[in-house]
């Protein structure tokens, strides 16, 4: 075997599972959750925050509709906001842990990962009083020793089955609905953003303003958004 053939063959058991947020066979096979299976809703989550203007106008539009959702939040975040973190959980939604830093996977030793997700986690319990249960990478991304690290720890790996792409600076409240919500069905996973501290600047109100539309059509299809069961 050559010196390529056994680069490639040493880095696939270590960024493979990265490949699991756009090729589904794969994320079903390590496995990780890619959809709320048995849910007769859907689950909107949103990742990065608390955010002190995001994170209020999602809390806001799902309170006007009725609706819960699951916050996937940082916890350096939550370190400068843990009153806000708790606001989350106080309007019936869950929190679950996303990172401590915003860092690729890929990038880290499996101590790096563990630290961070550690520092998170003990601060957003903190903040909350909710036990955390489900992790999400930062940019969807696990390495084979940090998904692995994950699930020693007893935490249930999620990502999504379908996604806004409202982190970017070209999207629009259109264009954010419509990759959302096109042949959403019961079970789906759909990832949005309350916060744009690693993503577009102002992306989140983008976000907002999709949101409405987003729970709209849910409700055309006879959907409502509920928590990730557990």
């Amino acid at each position: 075997m050559g010196g390529g053939a056994l680069a490639l063959a040493a880095a696939i058991p270590h960024a493979g599972p990265a490949l699991a947020p756009i090729v589904p066979a794969v994320g079903r096979r390590l496995p990780v959750v890619l959809r709320d299976e048995g849910n007769p809703g859907v689950a909107l989550t949103f990742d990065d925050g608390p955010h002190p203007q995001g994170t209020p106008a999602v809390l806001e539009i799902l309170r006007e509709a009725d609706q819960r959702a699951t916050f996937f939040l940082a916890g350096e975040q939550v370190e400068r906001r843990p009153t806000l973190a708790a606001e989350i959980v106080a309007a019936g939604h869950r929190v679950e842990l996303h990172c401590h830093r915003h860092r690729n996977q890929l990038r880290l030793t499996p101590r790096a990962i563990l630290d961070d997700a550690e520092r998170a986690r003990a601060a957003i319990e903190e903040a909350t009083g909710q036990a955390i249960a489900d992790y999400r990478p930062p940019y969807g991304i696990f390495s084979g020793a940090g998904l692995a690290a994950v699930r020693s720890r007893g935490w249930r790996p999620v990502l999504w089955s379908r996604w806004g792409r409202d982190w970017t600076r070209r999207a629009t409240a259109e264009s954010i609905t419509r990759k959302a919500t096109d042949g959403i069905r019961p079970g789906d996973i759909v990832l949005l953003h309350d916060a744009d501290f690693y993503s577009a600047r102002n992306s989140w109100e983008r976000t907002a303003s999709a949101l409405p539309r987003i729970l709209d059509e849910l409700t055309t299809r006879g959907l409502k958004s509920s928590v990730l069961r557990r």
